[in-house]
């Protein structure tokens, strides 16, 4: 991607019981556009016995888009949700005021051998949306936008590109597309991305400017309007960015603010346990230790 502005290697972090790659935030850069959280979950392999398990746990001020390439993971929520998120679905969660939710591998796998993939976002919500009635939304992979055009696989996962939009109902301008090339291509496409902008390389390389980047990089752009690079065979990368926020924000925890008030209270309704409740879930994550 040319005009690159920073490049940032995926750092293991410890979610539950696995292992992920960290993207955003970063010491240097904490969003790109909206986007204020990326991890790269797997791949991995579970044995019989080995199975995702996230308990309980809440957000606030903020959007997560759950996006699998292999495995299941069941969602349950405060709202009353339970619903199985398979590889190309889009998982949508609009915290706002506050939202709980689990994730676990299903039960009809629990006892076989599985695998996980997949990325796990954060959305931060504008400033006037942040307090929003929690909802829900799930979308299935055949109702995402996805085209050919010169030799690459286009699919939008959210948001709005090149007069395309995907029904994941977002609340500011920005994009998630993902790309797939079969062969050597060069891709030109800044003139259609916005605001601030991500490439961030799943499997395959690409090149720019005489260098080479490998998967597990995601490469921030200095001007999202100047964007050109060749993609080698049998690559898939992921744009995602938007339109930045004036105001900046705050993350403690699972907690998305623009006033550090939002986040304690946040903080204090969790310690109390007096979130609604996520039906037939007994168990919860404790809010983290803070240090004095």
């Amino acid at each position: 991607m040319s005009n690159i502005n920073l490049i940032i290697e995926e750092r293991p972090r410890e979610v539950g019981n696995f292992l992920v790659g960290r993207l955003l935030p970063f010491r240097t850069k904490r969003m790109v556009g909206p986007f204020i959280f990326i991890d790269h979950m797997g791949p991995m392999k579970m044995g019989i016995g080995e199975n995702m398990d996230v308990p309980p746990h809440p957000h606030i001020g903020l959007s997560t888009l759950t996006y699998l390439f292999d495995g299941n993971i069941i969602h349950k929520d405060s709202l009353g949700t339970e619903i199985e998120i398979k590889p190309g679905q889009v998982n949508w969660m609009t915290a706002g005021s506050g939202i709980v939710h689990s994730e676990r591998t299903p039960e009809y796998l629990r006892h076989k051998d599985k695998s996980a993939h997949g990325l796990q976002i954060w959305v931060a919500l504008p400033k006037e949306f942040e307090q929003m009635t929690p909802t829900f939304v799930h979308v299935n992979e055949e109702d995402l936008p996805h085209w050919e055009q010169d030799g690459i696989s286009y699919k939008l996962i959210a948001g709005e590109f090149d007069g395309r939009k995907s029904p994941v109902p977002v609340y500011s301008p920005l994009y998630y597309l993902q790309l797939k090339s079969k062969q050597r291509q060069t891709v030109k496409i800044g003139g259609k991305l916005y605001g601030e902008c991500g490439l961030y390389i799943l499997e395959g390389s690409i090149e720019s400017e005489g260098n080479s980047y490998a998967p597990r990089e995601l490469l921030v752009a200095k001007d999202s309007k100047i964007c050109e690079f060749i993609m080698e065979e049998s690559t898939t990368v992921f744009f995602f960015g938007g339109e930045p926020f004036p105001e900046g924000r705050l993350i403690y925890w699972n907690f998305v603010a623009t006033d550090q008030a939002l986040i304690d209270k946040a903080k204090d309704k969790w310690r109390a346990q007096e979130f609604a409740k996520v039906k037939g879930e007994t168990d919860f994550i404790p809010l983290p230790l803070e240090h004095k």
